[in-house]
C-alpha cells in the first residue's frame, strides 16, 4: 500500500506532549497500537510537511474543479 492508495482500515489518532518532554503521535487500530514519540523539533518539521501536504491537496483540488477552455 502506498501513499495515494485508498484503505477500508479506520483508525484513531492522537497527538499531545510526553511527560518526558517528546510530542507523541500514537495510531491505534483494531489488534495494533503504534505509540511514535519525537522531539519537539521533529515534530515541527513533521508539522510543516502537513501543511505543505495539505496546500498541495487543496491547489489539485482547486485543478480538479476548472475547465479545459475548449479550442476555437
Amino acid at each position: 500500500m502506498g501513499i495515494d492508495s485508498e484503505s477500508d482500515i479506520e483508525a484513531d489518532l492522537q497527538i499531545g506532549p510526553t511527560s518526558l518532554g517528546m510530542v507523541r503521535i500514537f495510531v491505534s487500530a483494531p489488534g495494533i497500537e503504534i505509540p511514535m514519540d519525537f522531539s519537539p523539533d521533529e515534530a515541527l518539521e513533521i508539522a510543516e510537511e502537513l501543511r505543505a501536504s495539505a496546500e498541495r491537496a487543496r491547489n489539485q483540488q482547486g485543478k480538479k474543479g476548472r475547465k479545459k477552455a475548449s479550442p476555437a
